[in-house]
């Protein structure tokens, strides 16, 4: 009979006997062994849809450290390259999208092709599922909708997103063309990474901070309720972890609207406040600031203890408040996951 995974355990609100851990981006350029491995890719896609490359990319973290999950290697922007919109990396710049303005362009896109576009992906989690540790969880994820839109209506990343808010609050029946056909993708793509074996499932929103308050429920918070009512459906016995990245006090909306078996919390939010807005309704991950664990020692261990000390004795995983920095050094790591591992 196989063994009850300790983050599975915790995300379906039942008691383990130590608190789960896992880390965002804990595979990436803080790891020497990652640069190496990059290298033999032509560019960051190609890294991505060459499955030899991410199921090692996938497992280098889980062969260094006492993970309890490992997360695929991919990025959430293989969604909107699925669909057909252009999409690359620059070095030293980050994701580049030929960008979009207004619903005649969404005429070009192929949903019924990203999962087909998409097989590598899918190909790198069946091998994940076979090479993986038996007591590991394996996570799959996707980009929410707003935060795909964004960079689909930006072409990149954005300081203050005026386009893709000035469609979202000017043009909100045509935003809302586009929202759906993400909501669509978004859930296809998640459905399809549990039949090759995700065993749980995270949803990034990192630009939903970026919204007023009304519109994070409009642009975040229902389109995500959406994908996971789908995927509630579709696949019941897979947990799902929403991370609606900088909402503030809306991280309580997602608890209250019963939104995924555990919200994700970014570094700002008090994890006393969160104890009694989020806690109480649902599982919690998060929260330390990556920047800890650049610093290390002492001050690391004294804010991990905090964070423990308030939640650890609801359902708990460990985790960033965001993603593992490239300057991190590994050894740090090592410490954090000790000290999570050693407290009482």
């Amino acid at each position: 009979m196989t063994q009850p995974k300790t983050l599975v355990e915790t995300l379906h609100g039942r008691k383990t006997d130590r608190t789960p851990i896992w880390l965002m981006r804990q595979a990436g350029r803080y790891l020497p062994e990652y640069r190496a491995l990059r290298a033999q890719a032509k560019n960051f896609l190609d890294f991505c849809f060459t499955p030899d490359l991410a199921v090692e990319a996938t497992l280098q973290p889980i062969r260094r450290y006492d993970l309890d999950a490992a997360i695929l290697f991919s990025d959430i922007l293989v969604v909107p390259w699925g669909l057909g919109q252009k999409v690359w990396f620059e070095e030293g710049v980050g994701p580049l999208l030929e960008p979009i303005a207004g619903t005649d362009e969404l005429k070009r896109f192929e949903p019924q092709r990203m999962v087909e576009a998409l097989a590598p992906v899918y190909e790198t989690l069946r091998r994940l599922k076979t090479a993986l540790p038996a007591d590991r969880t394996l996570i799959g994820f996707a980009g929410a909708p707003w935060t795909l839109a964004s960079y689909m209506i930006e072409g990149g990343s954005s300081r203050d997103f005026a386009k893709a808010k000035l469609w979202a609050y000017g043009r909100p029946e045509s935003f809302q063309k586009l929202t759906d056909l993400l909501v669509d993708a978004v859930a296809t793509h998640l459905e399809a990474q549990v039949a090759a074996g995700a065993e749980v499932l995270q949803i990034f929103d990192s630009w939903a901070g970026a919204l007023d308050s009304a519109a994070m429920r409009r642009w975040s918070l229902e389109p995500i309720q959406a994908i996971v009512r789908r995927l509630n459906q579709t696949a019941p016995q897979v947990p799902v972890i929403v991370f609606p990245r900088g909402v503030v006090t809306g991280y309580r909306d997602f608890a209250e609207a019963g939104i995924g078996a555990a919200i994700s919390l970014d570094q700002h939010v008090d994890p006393a406040w969160a104890r009694d807005a989020v806690q109480s309704k649902c599982a919690v991950q998060g929260n330390l600031d990556p920047r800890w664990l650049v610093v290390g020692g002492e001050g690391m261990r004294a804010a991990i203890q905090r964070i423990l000390d308030v939640l650890g004795q609801g359902p708990l995983v460990f985790n960033l408040g965001h993603g593992c920095v490239p300057e991190t050094p590994p050894e740090h790591v090592t410490e954090l996951i000790a000290t999570v591992r050693s407290y009482r």
